[in-house]
């Protein structure tokens, strides 16, 4: 049995049931006029990344790679070192002693070089500034040392992780992949190492070293 509700003057009303029945209708269309749809989940994210971090594609790599003797340099990208493909000219016939130094001023001028456009736009960047040089031994030097025309204590750590871990996994290395650096003249020399923990979070920690005796 259906409820009336009367008003004054002993007029009905329409059923209260009813009203609320013919509402739900009327009020779906009017949402649906107005492109409006129903939802508890938010659904404005923005627009899509149009790279994925630190990917970089085949071609792009190729691009980097293809000139001259293939090597890796360490940049930053996500707070960490991450390795990208490059290369070095070295002339054929060089001596051993010049081809390590060439190496390392090869490598020094790859990261200082800024990212291509489809390394910056998937995060990679660089804290190494150009302009430095790298020379052999001097006397008393070990014969595998090599000293940067800046001190290497002047450097942001992240820079100087960049170098350390670029050259511990190159030829400018010694056999243990230790690198024994130094700064311009008399700069006290030292044995870097690039540990894992330096390569994950190169802004707050910088490379480990020792000290060299007698240089």
């Amino acid at each position: 049995m259906t409820t009336l509700v009367r008003g004054r003057g002993g007029r009905r009303r329409t059923p209260l049931a009813s009203l609320s029945l013919l509402s739900l209708p009327l009020l779906a269309v009017l949402l649906a006029g107005c492109g409006i749809r129903s939802t508890q989940v938010p659904t404005d994210f923005g627009p899509a990344p149009s790279r994925v971090p630190c990917a970089l594609s085949g071609q792009d790599i190729t691009t980097q790679s293809s000139r001259g003797i293939p090597v890796q340099v360490f940049l930053i990208c996500s707070g960490q070192l991450v390795t990208v493909d490059r290369s070095v000219r070295i002339p054929d016939g060089t001596a051993e002693g010049v081809r390590r130094v060439l190496v390392a001023q090869g490598l020094l001028d790859e990261l200082a070089e800024t990212p291509s456009t489809p390394e910056q736009q998937a995060g990679y960047t660089t804290d190494v500034r150009g302009g430095m040089t790298v020379s052999g031994t001097r006397p008393k030097d070990p014969e595998d040392a090599l000293r940067l025309s800046t001190p290497p204590q002047d450097l942001t750590s992240a820079a100087l992780a960049q170098i350390i871990c670029t050259f511990s996994d190159s030829a400018a290395a010694r056999d243990d992949g230790s690198v024994i650096l130094g700064g311009p003249d008399a700069t006290p020399l030292r044995s870097y190492e690039c540990p894992t923990d330096v390569r994950a979070n190169p802004t707050t920690k910088s490379p480990p070293s020792t000290p060299i005796s007698g240089a």
